[in-house]
């Protein structure tokens, strides 16, 4: 469980990165894309920190 769990943070975290990158070529919603590249890279480590020690 843990390798999955692992996997899918770190698809955020590189879906989170790759939001990030593509904001200057957004047009109109750059600072949308921005800051929700910013949430999904804060949800993919606040997962493994927070919540899954709670399922141990």
């Amino acid at each position: 469980m843990k390798i999955v769990m692992f996997v899918v943070c770190f698809a955020i975290f590189l879906f989170g990165l790759w939001l990030m990158s593509v904001a200057d070529v957004v047009t109109g919603w750059e600072a949308l894309t921005f800051l929700g590249g910013i949430l999904a890279v804060a949800l993919s480590v606040a997962i493994p920190v927070h919540v899954l020690p709670k399922f141990d």
